[in-house]
């Protein structure tokens, strides 16, 4: 059964129009369900779906000659005219966009592809499809996503203004736990048992070091790579200090630094900037680092409690607007700012202090709007907003 996604709605209405329709996001994130899904949601059934993980369908796309390449496709019993060609994992093929383009402008074939985005980072889909195509991003779950595949019953509502609501505490926090330690990836969800999601979790990472990294860069030290992913995973809500990372890995400086762009472009990661009024002191401020997936982050490393519901609420957060954090000299921070409006100081069991020193800082900042977000249940307190309320 087809679960819907918050991206799919408007993924469906771009797949009607004639432009290149481009799925992008990390290994397991449902990609391949979306696109699938599309084609029978789709008006046209004049269709195919094509996966480039297959030697003998990538081939297909390896001509030389692009009117073969049609042909071909008619030869798969479409019609000539008003064809829908799907390509799922499109990096694998690295000549597959100039085809695209020529069958696009030639013919007005419609292409939904799905890819990854190191694929992008070498310009090749960028340039030669520019101006025809639109990207979609797909990312794990959220919580209210989790909650629908979970089939539990939930009313959104505007978090920005409640304070904590204990009877949603109280139906939902166990679910909320659970998404904190295991994340949102759909078949880890969809796992009934911890051993099935911790597996399902190593599989993944094990797929994106053996397979994303091998075919899509030039990194040859893969004991190394992934030595310096599970560093950052211990560093989660931190400051990166490259030239730390490239003492402990024994790695040049910029060496970590192409890795690191490197994980953030493939979605393993992302990192954050300040919150200022300065151009030029957001450029050299260094930027914190948060995992895609919390669940992920688990698996790599022993991470403690407080930086796990961090990194659950930076990936929240992170799918309703722009991040950002702030900080002071003597050492103060506020944990997020979102869309430059609203500060918000993530803590697990939230005290009145917290609020008072969130304002305090939150008026140097000269942002007006403050709030907590805790992740238990205050003894007295209640003047924050519980993280399963954000989605």
């Amino acid at each position: 059964m087809f679960i819907n996604r918050k991206i799919y709605p408007e993924l469906l209405k771009h797949a009607q129009t004639p432009l290149v329709t481009v799925l992008t996001g990390m290994r397991r994130t449902g990609k391949t369900t979306l696109v699938k899904q599309l084609l029978l949601d789709l008006k046209n059934k004049n269709s195919i779906y094509l996966d480039f993980q297959r030697l003998d369908i990538r081939e297909l796309f390896e001509e030389k000659n692009y009117e073969v390449i049609r042909k071909n496709m008619i030869a798969q019993n479409l019609s000539p005219e008003n064809m829908v060609i799907v390509i799922d994992e499109i990096q694998l093929a690295p000549d597959a966009p100039s085809a695209i383009k020529y069958l696009y402008d030639t013919y007005g074939i419609k292409f939904i592809v799905t890819g990854s985005s190191s694929y992008y980072l070498k310009n090749l889909f960028s340039e030669s499809l520019s101006g025809r195509k639109k990207i979609f991003e797909l990312y794990p779950l959220d919580f209210g996503e989790f909650l629908a595949f979970k089939k539990i019953a939930f009313k959104r509502s505007d978090w920005k203004t409640k304070d904590f609501d204990k009877p949603i505490y109280d139906r939902l926090s166990s679910y909320y736990e659970e998404f904190i330690r295991f994340g949102g990836f759909p078949q880890v969800v969809l796992a009934l048992f911890e051993k099935e999601k911790i597996d399902e979790l190593k599989d993944i990472m094990s797929s994106y070091v053996n397979i994303d990294i091998k075919t899509l860069a030039d990194f040859a030290d893969e004991r190394n790579i992934y030595s310096l992913i599970k560093l950052l995973a211990n560093r989660i809500g931190n400051k990166i200090d490259y030239s730390k990372l490239s003492r402990l890995i024994g790695l040049s400086r910029p060496t970590v630094k192409n890795y690191i762009y490197f994980f953030e472009k493939t979605y393993l990661i992302q990192t954050i900037g300040v919150h200022t009024s300065s151009i030029d002191r957001e450029i050299v401020k260094t930027r914190k680092l948060y995992f895609c997936d919390t669940g992920l982050a688990n698996v790599l490393s022993e991470i403690n409690s407080g930086a796990q519901f961090e990194n659950t609420a930076f990936n929240q957060l992170s799918r309703i607007g722009q991040v950002q954090y702030y900080s002071l000299k003597n050492g103060n921070e506020i944990d997020f700012i979102l869309d430059e409006k609203l500060a918000i100081e993530s803590k697990e069991t939230p005290i009145e202090d917290d609020l008072r020193k969130l304002e305090s800082i939150s008026k140097i900042a000269k942002v007006n709007k403050f709030t907590l977000i805790g992740r238990h249940k205050s003894p007295k307190f209640k003047k924050y907003v519980w993280g399963g309320c954000i989605f």
